[in-house]
């Protein structure tokens, strides 16, 4: 596959109008196959019959109140689902912190990556700070703890989860453990008593 630019020519196939309308729009096209024209036809065949539905969220940070699709973890930690794959062991979620505060000290067997949506936070095992734009690749076996410095209203990244969430003490040994089924059931519950209902999480279930 190349990448070009609609305008210019595409592997011998002169630009459409359209392309020349869009000299910005990047596009993808096979290099010796298909012109700007076919390239933006839809696929035309079936998909494949086992293929789980996609999960759209038109807004996963709404400028009107949706508060009860927040889950609470504790009186200023809550978590807002987008997936939960118990076909892969994977969970992905906002994660909100209100004002100062922290989330536990953990670690992941599996790796996780994060992306700052609003306000910041850092480890207290390590020297920089992610804000708002920042991404995080969080390495297997790590242990680190989430603060949220004071200052910060409000604190939310979007994380994807692979496996267990182990809290640790001190000295690294495990006390506690969550992991998809759990956050699961938490969100079934809180939804449930919220009056949305238990089948309302099924939208995120894959």
């Amino acid at each position: 596959f190349v990448v070009a630019l609609c305008g210019d020519l595409v592997d011998g196939f002169a630009p459409t109008s359209q392309g020349r309308r869009i000299a910005s729009d990047r596009i993808l096209v096979k290099a010796t196959a298909e012109t700007v024209d076919d390239a933006y036809k839809p696929y035309q065949g079936e998909q494949p019959k086992e293929a789980l539905p996609e999960i759209f969220v038109p807004q996963v940070m709404p400028d009107f109140d949706e508060e009860l699709l927040w889950v609470p973890q504790t009186d200023t930690v809550s978590f807002r689902p987008l997936c939960f794959c118990v076909s892969s062991g994977y969970y992905v979620n906002l994660l909100r912190v209100k004002g100062a505060g922290l989330l536990s000290r953990h670690k992941h067997p599996g790796p996780v990556h994060g992306h700052v949506l609003k306000g910041k936070w850092k480890y207290l095992e390590h020297d920089w700070v992610a804000e708002q734009g920042s991404y995080v690749f969080e390495p297997p076996g790590e242990i680190h703890t989430l603060v949220v410095p004071e200052g910060v209203d409000e604190m939310i990244t979007l994380f994807h989860v692979t496996g267990s969430l182990l809290y640790c003490d001190p000295e690294g040994k495990v006390i506690g453990a969550e992991d998809v089924f759990t956050k699961l059931e938490t969100a079934k519950k809180h939804y449930k008593e919220v009056g949305l209902g238990e089948e309302f999480v099924q939208q995120f279930v894959r």
